[in-house]
């Protein structure tokens, strides 16, 4: 992949490099599209008409967006613990703590970014199954750096005008073709052998990039295609096969040699002969001029799919913001030159991967297997067949040996995605667990179509994304201030004159903007409870899902950090438990549990058969916006517990609790936006709850969060 250099820098600078007048016309296109209104018939997802979809290349969401205000980023308060334990901003190079650090673009090169290794190995190798620690290490120094809005201000008022997903995911822990062929499908492996329980090997999915690479040209010779065809049916043939009106815009010919293009790995794409309809409308060349043309006409299709050219689809050494920007700008004024066919358009822009840069949210994923072949974690559906088979481990660095040869495909690391629409404006933050198959997910739920390939686990886990919009009254949004892009064009001249940026010596602090934004209502209602038996020896973890959305718990052993993080698939309205044994700690425990959007639970404590026994359970009464608590103490002895609301709303209460005893506490949320966060300690004994009450009205992102330089 080759570097972006002067040359192009001066052609982007002089408004040569694209069709529009110049980068200080970026902040126009978007003031356009959140100035037109809704066109509003049913009130319903049935008001859209036109779905384009955009994916650009390899950045991670910490490194766009862990320092934007009211997302979970660099101020997120409950990071999982590593084995050395510390938090999991200390990551390692094998050498040196590396933590995430800014990426100056007034002080250095920043903008120009080199990439990083992104294939299955080294993705791996940095998820390390959940317990992170040595990104740097497998990914290199640069996987840590990040910008801040004075550095990417377009793809901040990009979030700021309408909505940003802070836990959308890739949906493989690897590179570019795996992920595009998730996007263009719904699975990377073969749906029917993953349905008799088979694993996915290299013989019948993609681990790494191959079948998507292509050689020569469109329409004469034709490609040259790598790799056996997979055999499924692509998006594209299910809507094909709906009658629902379909294209793909692309330059079959400047496409980065057919990276981009997820569907030629497909038999029915390779075999498609001109004249026909997945021909036409999938492999011939439809320019953005031609999109913009066909807005114009009111012939815009029902699902477009935008590819870019290497030059403009942001992946780092290949590309830069200030290129992307300009690329979604283009799409942007083509979308929204006729009022009358945007105010029926979603506009979904996101990301096929992480490249290697760092992400610190734990993706959702199925249990990983131990070293020694036992499952790390459970989950209530059948996970036979969602796993990746490497006997050879010719997909596994050397040194990679925390667990065996069947490997979870993901969730990978989160990655942008914006929500662009008439139903979207108002620089909301949505955070539902999300990955591409989500927006297969969303065409189905509009159109009416079933993509075969979009596994259980996934409809399960994963977002439909409709939870993002206000289809009822979408009209009434506050608009933020745009930033002014004039003058950018001399500012990137200067740019590229500025030292080379490098990975500081000395360790960064974290930072985050303070302040919150509005945040979606989720689907959420999560529940777990602990209970010690002394006589045992044993602590039971008990997961509950009330929910109308399935969702992943992650428990870190703190006492053994170790061992890879178990993971618990809970279908909504299930619930499952399991076992800690306490014997070789000589009956301590302690459990850290994380859910989606900051749910927290830890569980600290000591089976001493004569000691206190407490115990906390929460219950939800979201109509009162209260949390009530339900202290009882099973023990021989009595304890007294501090309740301290870590907000810092009021000072600490105290509980005493004979043997036997119980009594209830109530927490109001009013002032929080539902959000909560109390940790209740007595000798040797901590329980800390954390999270965010859904009451099915929308409310706003984690007050608390954000970290100030």
């Amino acid at each position: 992949m080759t570097n972006f250099g002067r040359r192009d820098f001066l052609k982007l600078a002089s408004g040569a490099a694209g069709t529009t007048a110049g980068m200080s016309l970026l902040s126009g296109s978007i003031s356009r599209a959140l100035a037109l209104p809704a066109a509003q018939s049913a009130g319903t997802i049935q008001d859209v008409k036109h779905v384009v979809i955009l994916m650009q290349e390899n950045r991670s969401f910490d490194h766009y967006f862990g320092a934007m205000r009211g997302v979970r980023g660099f101020g997120d308060r409950h990071p999982v613990p590593m084995e050395s334990g510390k938090p999991v901003w200390s990551q390692s190079d094998g050498k040196r703590e590396i933590p995430p650090y800014h990426l100056d673009t007034e002080k250095t090169s920043a903008m120009q970014v080199p990439g990083t290794p992104h294939s299955f190995s080294d993705s791996q190798a940095a998820w390390n199954q959940g317990k992170f620690g040595y990104w740097p290490k497998y990914k290199n120094p640069f996987s840590m750096g990040y910008y801040r809005r004075e550095d990417i201000p377009f793809q901040y008022a990009l979030a700021e005008a309408f909505t940003i997903c802070d836990a959308y995911h890739c949906s493989i822990t690897t590179g570019t073709d795996p992920n595009r062929i998730v996007f263009w499908s719904g699975s990377n492996h073969d749906p029917v052998l993953r349905a008799q329980g088979i694993n996915g090997t290299e013989e019948n999915s993609e681990p790494n990039n191959l079948r998507s690479w292509v050689k020569g040209r469109l329409p004469d010779p034709g490609y040259t295609y790598q790799g056996s065809a997979l055999t499924w049916q692509t998006i594209p043939d299910v809507l094909q096969a709906a009658g629902i009106d379909w294209r793909i815009y692309q330059d079959p010919n400047n496409n980065w040699t057919g990276a981009m293009h997820g569907g030629l790995a497909f038999e029915s794409f390779r075999n498609c002969k001109p004249g026909e309809p997945l021909y036409e409308r999938g492999m011939r060349h439809w320019s953005l001029e031609q999109l913009e043309k066909d807005v114009l006409e009111g012939t815009l299709p029902q699902v477009s799919w935008i590819l870019p050219a290497k030059e403009w689809s942001e992946h780092p050494s290949a590309s830069t913001p200030i290129q992307g920007a300009e690329f979604t700008a283009r799409v942007l004024d083509a979308l929204t030159a006729n009022p009358d066919v945007w105010a029926k358009t979603v506009f979904f822009l996101t990301f096929d991967e992480n490249d290697g840069q760092f992400d610190h949210v734990p993706a959702s994923a199925p249990p990983s297997y131990n070293a020694d072949g036992t499952l790390a974690g459970k989950s209530t559906l059948d996970l036979s067949g969602f796993y990746f088979s490497d006997p050879e481990r010719k997909y596994q660095e050397a040194d990679d040996r925390i667990s065996g040869t069947v490997r979870p495909w993901g969730l990978g690391a989160r990655v942008p995605m914006y929500i662009i629409s008439p139903w979207s404006r108002g620089g909301w933050v949505s955070s539902e667990v999300a990955d591409h198959t989500s927006v297969g997910q969303f065409l189905e739920k509009r159109f009416d179509v079933t993509i075969p390939a979009i596994s259980p686990w996934h409809r399960a886990v994963c977002s439909d994304l409709t939870s993002a919009f206000d289809f009822v009254s979408p009209n009434d949004p506050s608009f933020p201030e745009l930033p002014d892009m004039s003058g950018s064009s001399a500012a990137m001249l200067a740019h590229i004159q500025k030292p080379q940026v490098q990975p500081p010596e000395t360790p960064q602090s974290l930072y985050q903007e303070t302040g919150m934004r509005p945040s979606r209502a989720l689907p959420y209602v999560l529940k777990t409870k602990a209970d010690a038996d002394a006589g045992t020896g044993r602590v039971t973890l008990a997961f509950a899902n009330e929910g109308t959305a399935g969702a992943v718990f992650h428990v870190y052993d703190r006492l053994h950090l170790d061992r890879i993080p178990r993971r618990y698939t809970v279908e909504a309205g299930k619930s499952l438990s399991d076992v800690w044994e306490t014997g070789e700690d000589a009956g301590r425990y302690d459990l850290f549990v994380l859910g989606p959007n900051g749910f927290m639970r830890t569980y600290v404590g000591s089976l001493s058969g004569d000691g206190a026994m407490p115990e906390v359970e929460v219950q939800y009464e979201p109509d009162r916006r209260r949390l009530k608590l339900n202290l009882s103490n099973v023990g021989k002895q009595a304890c007294e517990l501090a309740l301290a609301d870590m907000y810092g709303v009021k000072e600490a209460s105290h509980v005493k609790l004979a043997p036997g005893a119980s009594v209830q506490r109530e927490i109001s949320l009013e002032g929080a936006g539902n959000w909560y966060d109390l940790a209740l300690t007595g000798e040797g004994f901590e329980r800390r709850l954390a999270g965010r009450m859904e009451t099915g009205s929308h409310s706003i992102s984690d007050p608390a969060m954000g970290t100030p330089a």
